[in-house]
């Protein structure tokens, strides 16, 4: 496996966007705090940042408005998918100072990139739709750390991009983390390469129990999850028949199994995961998990939330546990490789989610007072694998 990048440094590349059809608006880099913004570590070339933080700039001092951010932002795909391959580079892209006042605007704003909408096959989180492809990031009680990890960890069919709109944002806390998966396998390969070792040659066991009911605040239900097909009147053998079909959209065959619960309270679906990805176009490899965050979100949250933590469980592939050693050095490198966004209104986060790491940190105050919303995309191509394995391989959910 390959262990460097090997195009020049982005952070240079970076040095000013400008779209093809509409000169007069560009978007040019700003620094931003520490406690913000840091340089990354190998494998990444030196000097590159996480967020690259952009806003736009107008050369005749006019107001900014929307058509022309969407204009630029397709312009700038066009010109061999720019921003694409910035988001590659830095893992993560920050826009501030744009004209989006609510969930329509940011929707016009995140279909500009020209991704294909992602589908979420089993969702645990409760997201209802605001706009086309816009939902609620997650509405768990303010009190709940979610730790860093990649969207969709626990299921085969996860997105390649995200994009967080900030619409409210507190005063204290409710930052988002951003950190790289790809430094965090480096880390990790250098300073625990026994458990790189054990992760790829067994890879992941990914146990999620779905019920009728929703199991905890923000969390979604069975019929949320794989019922989109269900019709009123539908006896329960149609019911479950047309659950078991979405479960089998997931393409996984041997390695997607499910057992349903005593009185139809729900299913239990497992899946055999690869937690090693490599990133398209480079080969390098990436941590694509939520381990850490299962390890942390545990240690932090209080007795309260213990039923959203028994939701998901992840052993190594043959069945056996993940020493906790293992996944609290996990957490402990990515301690020391993130940083928190502080947010203002409208900003826009723009995750790779094959390289980068979000989260979501308590804040004080009401519930209401942090308001952000999320648009998941697909890309071109799913990540690599990590190996020759049959469960090794990630590919793309079935239509359905």
């Amino acid at each position: 496996m390959t262990t460097s990048i090997q195009h020049s440094n982005p952070a240079v590349a970076a040095a000013k966007l400008d779209g093809i059809a509409s000169p007069s608006l560009i978007f040019e880099p700003f620094d931003l705090p520490s406690t913000n913004q840091r340089r990354l570590g190998a494998p990444h070339p030196a000097g590159t940042v996480i967020p690259l933080a952009l806003r736009p700039s107008s050369h005749d001092e006019k107001e900014i408005d929307l058509e022309a951010v969407v204009t630029t932002v397709q312009n700038l795909q066009s010109q061999d998918k720019l921003l694409t391959r910035q988001l590659a580079a830095h893992g993560t892209l920050l826009f501030r100072g744009l004209p989006i006042r609510n969930a329509e605007d940011f929707s016009r704003f995140a279909h500009a990139f020209g991704f294909r909408p992602h589908e979420i096959i089993g969702i645990v989180v409760d997201r209802p739709l605001l706009a086309p492809n816009v939902a609620p990031a997650n509405e768990a009680p303010k009190e709940v750390l979610i730790y860093n990890h990649n969207e969709s960890p626990q299921v085969p069919h996860a997105p390649e991009y995200i994009f967080f709109y900030s619409h409210k944002a507190p005063s204290s806390g409710g930052e988002t983390p951003i950190s790289s998966s790809l430094e965090l396998f480096h880390r990790a390969q250098q300073e625990i390469p026994e458990f790189i070792t054990e992760l790829a040659e067994k890879g992941i066991l990914s146990r999620v129990t779905y019920k009728v009911d929703q199991q905890y605040t923000g969390g979604s239900t069975l019929k949320q999850a794989f019922g989109k097909d269900i019709v009123d009147g539908d006896d329960t053998a149609t019911q479950r028949a047309k659950i078991e079909a979405q479960i089998s959209r997931y393409g996984r065959g041997a390695y997607t199994t499910w057992e349903w619960l005593d009185d139809d309270e729900g299913v239990v679906v497992t899946h055999r995961l690869p937690a090693i990805r490599t990133q398209p176009g480079t080969n390098l490899p990436t941590l694509f998990t939520g381990l850490a965050a299962y390890y942390k979100n545990a240690q932090v949250n209080n007795l309260t939330n213990v039923a959203r933590g028994k939701i998901t469980q992840q052993l190594y592939g043959d069945g056996t546990p993940i020493p906790e050693e293992y996944l609290k050095r996990l957490a402990d490198i990515t301690d020391e490789i993130r940083v928190l966004h502080r947010w203002e209104r409208g900003d826009v986060l723009v995750y790779d989610n094959i390289i980068a790491q979000h989260g979501r940190q308590p804040w004080q105050g009401e519930q209401s007072d942090r308001v952000v919303l999320a648009s998941l995309f697909d890309g071109d191509t799913v990540p690599g694998a990590y190996g020759a394995a049959d469960w090794a391989q990630v590919i793309q959910a079935l239509d359905g």
